[in-house]
């Protein structure tokens, strides 16, 4: 019997000027753990008059994540955060009760070609803490676990996972782990991970159980303990996953919820601009309509 529960490929989703495969949330699958929202930004090769442009908008009720494989984003949160993302680097903003950010090519980058390749990530919070105070947090590279094991290399992005743990503050159970490979190599940590997990094929192939599995694919599995998969050359791949949690969460636009109270407040505060702004940033994004409204089963 095949431990992959359901195979889910990207679909293409407009974010403004930019373009991305959307993973999560899914119509048979909302969340896996806490992860409840990835998209797969690129790999776009942009001139020097297209830019990637995202004005100040809010989010509440999570966790974001932006890993880059490669190009830059600037990013500007209403904590007053002003920081540039390089690939490697992990970029780690809280919202909780509310924050509002935009992500923009540099300057420095605005008037050359470029590319821009990546993961954007959003991690719900508990119950207990989607109403905290915000925060950011930023990693360099090489402030993460790094790791080879019989020819195959480990990077632990966020959470803990084989008794290693991510320098960035996660806020429940929960991994998220990078399985490089140059040469053909199987791979056999089931009885490491814990809660649910999912895996995402950036590039290269792997095998499972006969079938071959190929990029922009995210496999979800039925038994994380039954986690076992043979890489070929060149591949990498995403392991994420982590403690699901007891609430149904709610999900409108940029906001997350336990409840649908939280939300409706959080887009009454958004269109009365009641959000604390962008430090040096005009302008936002409209609300969208009410059929972006989805709730987790």
């Amino acid at each position: 019997m095949s431990n992959i529960n359901l195979i889910i490929e990207e679909r293409p989703r407009n974010i403004g000027n930019f373009m991305v495969g959307r993973l999560l949330p899914f119509s048979g699958k909302r969340m896996v753990g806490p992860f409840i929202f990835i998209d797969h930004m690129g790999p776009a090769k942009m001139n020097d008059h297209q830019n990637m442009d995202v004005p100040p908008h809010p989010h509440i009720g999570l966790s974001t994540l932006t890993y880059l494989f490669e190009g830059n984003v600037m990013h500007k949160d209403s904590l007053g955060t002003e920081i540039e993302i390089k690939p490697g680097q992990v970029n780690w903003m809280t919202a909780g009760a509310g924050i509002v950010h935009s992500e923009r090519t540099p300057e420095y980058l605005r008037h050359s070609d470029k590319e821009l390749h990546g993961l954007q990530i959003w991690v719900a919070l508990p119950k207990d803490l989607e109403q905290m105070e915000p925060e950011f947090f930023h990693a360099s590279e090489t402030e993460l676990p790094q790791w080879q094991e019989n020819g195959v290399s480990f990077k632990l992005i966020a959470g803990s996972l084989m008794n290693r743990q991510s320098p960035v503050p996660v806020f429940s159970p929960l991994y998220y782990l990078e399985i490089k490979t140059t040469e053909a190599r199987s791979v056999k940590i089931g009885s490491e991970l814990y809660g649910e997990a999912g895996l995402y094929i950036l590039e290269g192939q792997i095998e499972a159980e006969g079938n071959t599995y190929l990029p922009k694919q995210l496999l979800v599995a039925k038994e994380t303990q039954l986690c076992e998969f043979f890489m070929t050359e060149n591949t990498t791949v995403y392991i994420f996953g982590g403690e699901p949690f007891p609430e149904e969460r709610f999900i409108y636009w940029n906001f997350v919820a336990t409840t649908q109270e939280l939300i409706d407040q959080a887009k009454e505060n958004w269109l009365a601009q009641n959000f604390k702004p962008v430090p040096g940033e005009t302008g936002f994004v409209p609300l969208p309509p009410e059929t972006n409204n989805l709730k987790r089963k």
